[in-house]
């Protein structure tokens, strides 16, 4: 039976997207995992289903942001649910600097993340 999600299992995966380690990333999703882009040309964004589908979704943000950090990571649990705010900087495709923030709201069962909706700031 799995365990019950926690603050150290939290740390965990934001320490997973800030080393760029997908597989890391990945081992704290279920099979079944949902992955909700804040960007994309729907109202949810892009969404990604399935374990397959989400690492590479979860790939594809960090080929796109290479120096990628999600620093400062703030995390919030209650029960089956939970969400972490963090702040975002990375340098953009064009050389410049990115610096936003954003959170990402999850549902869980058990000890693993079944659904990460990600959202974040974008300046003008």
């Amino acid at each position: 039976m799995a365990g019950q999600m926690t603050i150290e299992i939290m740390d965990d995966f934001a320490n997973g997207w800030n080393e760029h380690d997908v597989d890391k990333i990945m081992s704290h999703m279920t099979q079944d995992c949902e992955f909700a882009l804040s960007a994309g040309p729907e109202k949810w964004g892009n969404r990604f289903e399935g374990f397959d589908n989400v690492k590479a979704g979860y790939q594809k943000v960090l080929d796109m942001f290479p120096d990628g950090q999600w620093a400062e990571p703030k995390h919030f649990i209650g029960g089956d649910r939970g969400v972490t705010q963090w702040t975002f900087r990375a340098t953009a495709a064009d050389g410049g600097k990115i610096e936003v923030e954003g959170c990402d709201l999850f549902h869980f069962d058990g000890d693993k993340i079944k659904v990460k909706n990600s959202f974040r700031k974008i300046r003008s």
